[in-house]
């Protein structure tokens, strides 16, 4: 009697355990937002969305109807037969919809027991409430609420790296859709560097026919415009980046005179090294090059790298050496440097194109242009870095912190999440005047199209709560359950985002292991 009545409590508690982890992993994509609105108001009530729901408005534009189309498409699997909400009043106040840093993304959502509308100044605020939608629509029903949002920082960035390892181009799409369901607003594209130069320039046809790993694997001028259509249709700006004068070496060695030539004792060695900064042909070449590159790319910026630039083989150059006797204002090889970026700088400037650099052009004491924009990137160190550029008048991102290509075991997506990016020494003035936003990196030295999305995905999410919501938004246990529920969002939308769980906790830890819908990868037998 005794061993039955154990094994019947035995049996009871695992009923129990299994019936709590059924109540706890029901609803794995329940209603949250990703990212955490800026204030939301819960209403006593909730509602269904009926099978015929449509957005309605009287703006009317081709991004518009496109975004209406995705978001259509995305929410309909919630939808259901005579539900409450039939249509979405959206109500946009500009026809602007050109892409700068000072576009206006906020919105307002409302949803109530009869009726459901966005309200935004801009087209990209609209769609930015439609994301917010598109996460809250289920089902077994939504809360109805009020939310009032905007973003914290007005950059909000992912930085992708095409030069050592290839992407296709609809690798870089699906990528671009993620950073829209996490309201990124800015792909930097490093498009080339020393191993590989993958962009075809039509001025210069010959830096990617004798630069690019492949003919296959190389971006066309189609290509390119696709990608940035894709980017811009989904409110995101495309900014490419051709470092100079240092990363180069793949293609540029096709154009005469353009690279440094090394001497070892007195003699050539056979190696080059960065851009020749003495030569008129230098400038005439970036002239024409970023000519080309603004025609191109429709954003007013773009970044000009600067970073790691090695002096050993300007040092050994005997013409650099003539030179700098002949202007003796260059006493050293950092002014050296300083006088290629000034000179670079004023090219762009005179093409009216705004810029980027890496922090090594600041760090060196280079007397750059008051309107640069510091890309911080080195880890160690980096409060200092923010706090002396934003004390000297330099606008800034900060990407030190969220180096996603430095993978770990576990929830390494909670160290970018806890980084807070204005904590360093400076008045909140400055810093609200110069941090313009912060960007996740993904440098691909061992990254292709194979794990560039798992390995992303859904990490980079926890940079895009960091970059768009309130500053206090940072407990990271507390968004653990809401950033599974949004990688299983992702998965349902065809992005093959990481788990970020553990699966072997789950049944401890109440936060579920799996999502409704799993990602399925396509796959064709050999027979």
């Amino acid at each position: 009697i005794f061993v039955l009545e154990e094994k019947l409590i035995v049996m009871s508690l695992w009923i129990v355990v299994l019936l709590l982890v059924l109540v706890l992993c029901s609803g794995v994509e329940a209603n949250t937002v990703w990212p955490m609105p800026q204030s939301t108001s819960t209403l006593n009530g909730e509602v269904t969305f009926s099978l015929d729901f449509v957005f309605s408005s009287s703006y009317s534009s081709s991004t518009y109807l496109a975004a209406t189309r995705r978001y259509l498409n995305i929410m309909n699997r919630n939808f259901v037969a005579y539900g409450d909400i039939t249509k979405c009043e959206v109500n946009i106040q500009s026809t602007d919809e050109s892409l700068t840093l000072e576009t206006d993304e906020a919105y307002n959502l409302t949803i109530t027991a009869t009726s459901v509308s966005i309200d935004a100044v801009t087209v990209y605020g609209a769609m930015y409430g439609m994301e917010t939608l598109s996460q809250l629509v289920s089902v077994s029903g939504t809360t109805t609420r009020t939310i009032v949002d905007r973003p914290r920082f007005k950059f909000r960035a992912t930085m992708i790296d095409t030069s050592r390892h290839f992407y296709p181009v609809v690798a870089i799409k699906m990528h671009i859709d993620a950073m829209a369901y996490a309201k990124m607003n800015v792909l930097h594209w490093h498009l080339v560097d020393s191993v590989s130069f993958p962009f075809e320039s039509v001025t210069f046809p010959t830096l990617s026919e004798t630069g690019a790993y492949a003919p296959t694997h190389v971006y066309t001028p189609n290509d390119v415009q696709e990608v940035i259509a894709y980017a811009l249709s989904r409110g995101i700006r495309v900014i490419p980046e051709f470092d100079t004068p240092g990363h180069v070496f793949a293609g540029y060695l096709s154009i005469p005179d353009l690279l440094t030539p090394c001497y070892t004792d007195g003699k050539p060695d056979g190696t080059f090294g960065p851009l020749n900064p003495t030569l008129n042909s230098t400038y005439d070449f970036l002239t024409k090059f970023y000519a080309e590159v603004k025609g191109v790319f429709p954003d007013n910026f773009v970044h000009v790298g600067g970073d790691e630039v090695s002096f050993k083989c300007w040092q050994s150059n005997p013409q650099i050496s003539a030179w700098m006797k002949d202007h003796p204002e260059v006493q050293t090889y950092a002014q050296l440097e300083q006088y290629y970026e000034l000179k670079l700088l004023k090219i762009l400037e005179a093409q009216k194109s705004s810029y980027i650099c890496w922090q090594e052009i600041f760090d060196n004491g280079v007397k750059i242009l008051p309107n640069t924009v510091i890309d911080v990137w080195k880890s160690g160190g980096w409060n200092d870095t923010m706090s002396r550029a934003v004390k000297a008048g330099y606008h800034t991102v900060l990407s030190a912190p969220f180096y996603l290509n430095y993978i770990s075991y576990g929830q390494d997506w909670k160290n970018y999440y806890v980084v807070e990016p204005t904590a360093f020494d400076a008045p909140q003035s400055l810093k609200e005047k110069y941090v313009g936003g912060i960007e996740a990196c993904m440098w691909s030295e061992y990254v292709d199209a194979t794990n560039f999305i798992p390995r992303f995905w859904p990490r980079a999410a926890a940079v895009a709560e960091r970059a768009w919501s309130a500053e206090d938004v940072n407990d990271a246990d507390a968004a653990t359950t809401r950033l599974h529920e949004f990688r299983c969002k992702l998965i349902q939308r065809g992005i093959n985002a990481e788990p970020i769980t553990d699966g072997g906790d789950s049944i401890y830890t109440g936060i579920p292991a799996f999502c409704e819908q799993e990602y399925t990868p396509v796959y064709q037998p050999p027979f």
